[in-house]
């Protein structure tokens, strides 16, 4: 699989997308992208198995309409933990 180790700039997410397609895995990445403003994707063998891996990087300052709003609704107060931002019970 495809590694990369540089770390996005502030206010920027790597996006990856692993799927059994390359048409799966553009329809998902066509959904974050009218959710943020993104770079450009790129696209990788899964592995030996197939599949595609997808990458792009997605800059989290331009939301776009329904995510900007969402995004605005449920920031919560610095230090403020929301109950879906704790682990899970299957997680350590």
């Amino acid at each position: 699989m495809h590694d990369d180790t540089e770390l996005p700039s502030a206010g920027h997410a790597d996006v990856r997308v692993v799927a059994a397609t390359p048409e799966v895995a553009r329809r998902v990445a066509e959904v974050v992208r009218r959710c943020f403003a993104s770079t450009e994707q790129r696209s990788y063998p899964a592995g030996p198995e197939g599949g595609t891996l997808l990458h792009l990087r997605v800059d989290t300052t331009r939301p776009a309409g329904p995510a900007r709003s969402w995004l605005e609704s449920s920031e919560s107060a610095p230090g403020e933990r929301r109950p879906q931002d704790a682990p899970r019970r299957d997680e350590p």
